[in-house]
């Protein structure tokens, strides 16, 4: 016997190879041990479309009413979007989809669950594909997969809320849904990729996915992995700027996108919508920031939190200044999205540009650290979320942890030789130094 994740990924290299027929056996292999492995039948179903077999239909439908009242919503989804796709009316699917998920739903509440998928390293038995299987095993396999969950009775008896869907009205929910594309991906396919302009956002209906940004250099940090019901994409989307990271497929995935045309739909419900997505790129960027900032480096996962919790957060128009030149250092900041400019005053009244602050940017240690006055002046380029620490906690923080200040002590140093560069300043007085 071979584990179960081992015979999915065989199956899928198969599909990808377009040996159907194969990949059948090896998914039906998965039902008949775990019948609850609602992805399996999807695919087990996928295969049987593409050997032109319709009684694929029959699958989707029977797995997408397990999916609805399992938990699992946008699985069920993604069958209902392969079943109109091929002609067939799937309405009751998407109506139910709103009655159990819907803001006025019942079933969403405290205490909800979903029936999980089996561990990847349940033990499956499986055919040698190699050799020729009966020959009715298509029927036999759809038969199987239509039926695997005739007899659960064991569904929870509250769901979790769709993110963002589910918020909605239901009047605008059906709106959604009726605008929403599926897009399926084999593993190692890009969904989204660094610098691309953003129209659109997405939701992970299946499947694993790996977010990772990539510096200058082409070196690549990772950011994060996403699984159901993740929502990505939505960062370029509402700043108008390009992907600042990509997400690439680890496994074969079910992605349902939401363009400018789904937004269009919702102009009467927008601001709690742009509320929603805000909300999910907020803590995006906060884990992207506590996994790529060096700030954060010596903290493990729980005590990055808890300095987190000891920032405030600032959204900032355009033309904010955050740091005025002269005045009293009062902590540190962090750029959580958005982007300043840094500029000094010189002798003459001049203003010099010396550099601009993106996401993941500190600011305002020099005069921390040199105890002097700030020499420079920090302003909002475009709409922008800055962290504050303020100076007391950092005094504290530099005092107890020496990779804190070796940390911002280097970052200083460097700051101030940039500065020194552009003003073509070789020699400054210690008092004249840019000190942000």
């Amino acid at each position: 016997m071979v584990s179960l994740g081992d015979v999915r990924r065989s199956a899928a290299t198969l599909f990808s190879q377009a040996q159907h027929l194969p990949a059948l056996r090896l998914y039906d292999a998965i039902v008949a041990a775990a019948p609850l492995d609602y992805d399996a039948r999807i695919r087990l179903a996928d295969c049987a479309l593409a050997l032109g077999n319709v009684g694929a239909a029959n699958v989707y439908r029977a797995t997408a009413w397990y999916c609805l009242k399992s938990g699992h919503p946008l699985a069920a989804l993604v069958c209902a979007r392969v079943l109109e796709a091929h002609g067939a009316d799937a309405s009751d699917l998407t109506s139910s989809l709103v009655v159990h998920y819907g803001s006025e739903s019942e079933l969403l509440g405290k205490g909800a669950t979903r029936v999980a998928l089996p561990p990847d390293s349940l033990a499956i038995n499986v055919p040698d594909v190699r050799q020729p299987g009966p020959p009715d095993i298509v029927a036999q396999a759809l038969h199987r997969a239509e039926h695997a969950t005739d007899a659960f009775k064991e569904f929870p008896a509250a769901l979790h809320p769709i993110p963002l869907l589910s918020t909605m009205s239901e009047a605008a929910f059906k709106r959604v849904l009726a605008t929403l594309l599926l897009k399926r991906l084999p593993a190692g396919a890009a969904a989204i990729k660094e610098g691309e302009p953003g129209n659109s956002f997405f939701f992970v209906a299946g499947g694993a996915l790996r977010v990772f940004a990539t510096d200058g250099l082409g070196r690549t940090t990772d950011l994060a992995q996403l699984g159901e019901g993740a929502v990505f994409g939505e960062m370029a989307l509402l700043s108008a700027q390009p992907r600042s990271a990509t997400v690439e497929c680890l496994t074969d995935c079910d992605l349902l996108e939401v363009g400018r045309t789904s937004l269009a739909t919702l102009a009467d419900e927008i601001g709690a919508v742009a509320e929603a997505l805000h909300g999910f790129t907020r803590e995006r960027l906060l884990g992207n920031l506590m996994a790529t900032s060096p700030l954060f480096k010596p903290f493990n996962r729980m005590q990055q939190r808890d300095l987190l919790r000891r920032f405030t957060s600032h959204d900032v128009a355009p033309g904010t200044v955050v740091i005025h030149e002269g005045e009293e250092g009062r902590g540190l900041f962090v750029v959580l999205a958005g982007e300043l400019d840094v500029s000094r005053r010189t002798s003459d009244g001049q203003t010099v540009p010396l550099g601009g602050l993106r996401t993941g940017d500190v600011f305002g240690e020099m005069a921390l650290l040199r105890n002097a006055r700030t020499t420079a002046t920090v302003v909002a380029t475009r709409a922008s979320t800055v962290l504050f620490l303020a100076r007391d906690v950092v005094a504290r923080l530099a005092a107890s942890m020496p990779e804190i200040k070796s940390y911002l002590e280097a970052l200083a140093e460097e700051r101030e030789i940039d500065n020194q560069l552009v003003l073509g300043e070789d020699e400054t007085p210690a008092d004249e130094r840019i000190l942000i």
